[in-house]
């Protein structure tokens, strides 16, 4: 069966959309470009790397929307412009009621307190020359929350909801192993109480046996804190798992956006089948018999992106239409959003 014939079958028997009540963060147009200059002395812009190029999704309260895609595809910069660690190029981001892209100084800082991250790298996103008191414990004074023994009790709070011995305080990064280093950065970006945090391929950097912990660790989280999670990942098996709805990217722009269980028994973007043809299957009879979509040809440079669809280069099915307009994100089912010509 054709992908063409696959999506036509799919779209004559519908399923209800799900309610998930008022979106707690509204992107839209969101684009971060970073420039590249030239000239010894006196630099000019001549291009810019299109890391992120028009995004619009929502991020519901209480769920986890996965973000998947290649390396290079610009999910770790859009988890980033949403929180204005990086400032975006063009596009709004509203959260819970207040537009972060305009806001500055003291305004963003105060935002801040109520959206955090969780960075992919355990190994790299702790001072190795502070403690691990200190580490828990600086939001809280970067923020002026408490006096010294309110912030020394809350350090030990934090540690034991996150699995760790609050004897371990005084201890420093090196002393630790990588899943619990990663248990101290779900801890400090805790400290503050958010209602919603950015996990940048919080597990990636781990050991497949620490890999399970962690994500059970931020589920619990999520259940009894009534978190909010933007999760960022290769590993599609576990973005299953984990994720209420998954948006697919590629080359700064989401494809396909649906519920996760759609998703994966019903891709409708060449790229998303491509992608979910290279997951591995459990079970040996099915693995053996099942197709595998091969793409051919690289990722194509975001300085110079293909004109028309960004993934004309490497789909399968393009066709001519594919090489001269760029395909907008259409609600094709209820809570299935797709950007092919070939599905819309």
């Amino acid at each position: 069966m054709t992908n063409v014939a696959k999506s036509e079958k799919v779209m004559t028997a519908p399923a209800k959309k799900k309610d998930y009540g008022d979106p707690i963060v509204s992107v839209r147009g969101l684009k971060k470009h970073f420039p590249i200059k030239s000239g010894l002395i006196f630099q000019r812009e001549t291009a810019a790397v299109k890391a992120v190029d028009g995004l619009d999704f929502d991020i519901f309260r209480g769920e986890t929307l996965g973000l998947v895609g290649e390396s290079g595809c610009g999910k770790s910069t859009t988890g980033r412009t949403i929180l204005q660690l990086h400032r975006a190029t063009a596009g709004t981001v509203n959260f819970e009621g207040t537009e972060l892209t305009t806001l500055k100084g003291n305004n963003l800082r105060e935002m801040r307190r109520k959206m955090q991250i969780i960075f992919q790298d355990p190994y790299a996103s702790l001072n190795p020359r502070m403690s691990i008191s200190r580490i828990i414990s600086e939001p809280l004074v970067v923020h002026g929350i408490g006096s010294e023994r309110d912030r020394q009790k809350r350090v030990e709070e934090l540690l034991e909801r996150v699995g760790l011995n609050p004897f371990f305080a005084n201890r420093y990064p090196h002393e630790f192993s990588g899943g619990q280093r990663q248990r101290i950065g779900v801890a400090r970006a805790l400290a503050l109480e958010p209602s919603f945090i950015v996990c940048d391929e919080p597990i990636s950097a781990l050991d497949v046996s620490i890999q399970a912990q962690v994500v059970n660790l931020l589920q619990d989280l999520q259940r009894d804190m009534g978190l909010t999670y933007l999760f960022i990942a290769h590993d599609l098996s576990m973005v299953r798992h984990i994720c209420d709805r998954v948006a697919v990217m590629y080359l700064g722009k989401i494809v396909e956006m649906a519920e996760s269980e759609e998703l994966y028994t019903n891709p409708l973007h060449p790229y998303t089948q491509a992608l979910l043809s290279a997951v591995p299957v459990p079970d040996p009879d099915v693995e053996e018999n099942r197709q595998r979509i091969i793409l051919k040809g690289d990722l194509p440079s975001p300085a110079n992106p293909p004109i028309g669809c960004n993934f004309n280069t490497r789909c399968p099915v393009a066709i001519d239409v594919c090489f001269d307009w760029d395909p907008e994100l259409i609600e094709v089912l209820p809570g299935h959003w797709v950007a092919c010509h070939r599905v819309t």
